[in-house]
């Protein structure tokens, strides 16, 4: 059930009602002293806050996808880190033979 903002034309106060969206609008205003009558205002409405964990991917996880994920990024890193001393040997390699070369 939503919360409406009421404004009244009388004695000019802003107050909310916790009404169904099926109740009518309020004519009058509560204030037993007053009894002006009252406009409904519109409202952006309230913002949604998450709380707690469950709100993100990885919230909703298994132990055997984390283990599987973790098992996949060890295998990247340490091909990784081969491939970069094998270009790095294939590269010396070449600057050897070039200056090798030059040389004759």
């Amino acid at each position: 059930m939503p919360t409406y903002e009421y404004y009244c034309e009388k004695c000019e106060q802003t107050f909310e009602v916790f009404q169904s969206m099926k109740d009518k609008k309020l004519k009058k205003c509560q204030d037993k002293n007053c009894g002006g009558t009252v406009e409904r205002l519109l409202g952006t409405g309230a913002g949604i806050i998450f709380k707690g964990s469950g709100f993100y991917e990885t919230d909703y996880r298994s132990d055997s996808y984390k283990a599987g994920a973790k098992a996949d990024a060890d295998k990247k890193s340490s091909n990784s880190g081969s491939e970069n001393k094998k270009s790095k040997s294939k590269s010396k390699s070449k600057s050897k033979s070039k200056s090798k070369k030059k040389e004759k």
